[in-house]
């Protein structure tokens, strides 16, 4: 008998936890995003210029080139410009002292398109390094009564 009430006891108490049902807890949400910005970005480097000798005398045309070399991030559009330079006055000029030799920058071989702060060169980025030719002429005409080194500065920048 004490088995059976033992057993009756267990089942009851059973029988009633199954007919209470499990204990329901609140609960609250919310969402949030998860994001990032992803921008282009550009580097630029230039190689120097540098002109065959000139004697004293009356200037005819000499030209020279040097490389640029850009690498944007793939599908940047960029444009690179190029300053005045540090002699500039009318024109760009390489300098020695108070002696001066004009010169032009450009963005062709035929030597007709100038390549300056307002008149930029466009392309578009891939990701890799892209090289872009500066042509350079002293123009010819000029008088250059004096020997010696003659240098200017110029800044290329890249805009992306």
């Amino acid at each position: 008998m004490k088995k059976t009430f033992h057993t009756r006891l267990a089942l009851t108490a059973i029988a009633t936890l199954l007919t209470q049902g499990a204990a329901q807890a609140e609960t609250a949400s919310s969402n949030f995003q998860v994001g990032v910005d992803v921008v282009a970005t550009c580097s630029i480097s230039a190689a120097d210029m540098t002109f065959s000798q000139i004697t004293t005398g009356t200037t005819s045309a000499n030209d020279a080139q040097s490389e640029l070399t850009v690498n944007c991030s793939d599908g940047a559009p960029y444009s690179v410009a190029l300053s005045n330079g540090s002699n500039y006055s009318g024109g760009r000029r390489l300098t020695n002292g108070a002696t001066f030799i004009n010169y032009e920058l450009y963005k062709d071989n035929s030597r007709s398109a100038l390549w300056s702060s307002a008149s930029t060169l466009s392309a578009m980025g891939t990701g890799s390094n892209q090289t872009h030719t500066v042509y350079g002429r002293i123009l010819a005409g000029q008088s250059v009564p004096n020997m010696g080194s003659y240098a200017d500065t110029i800044v290329a920048t890249v805009t992306y």
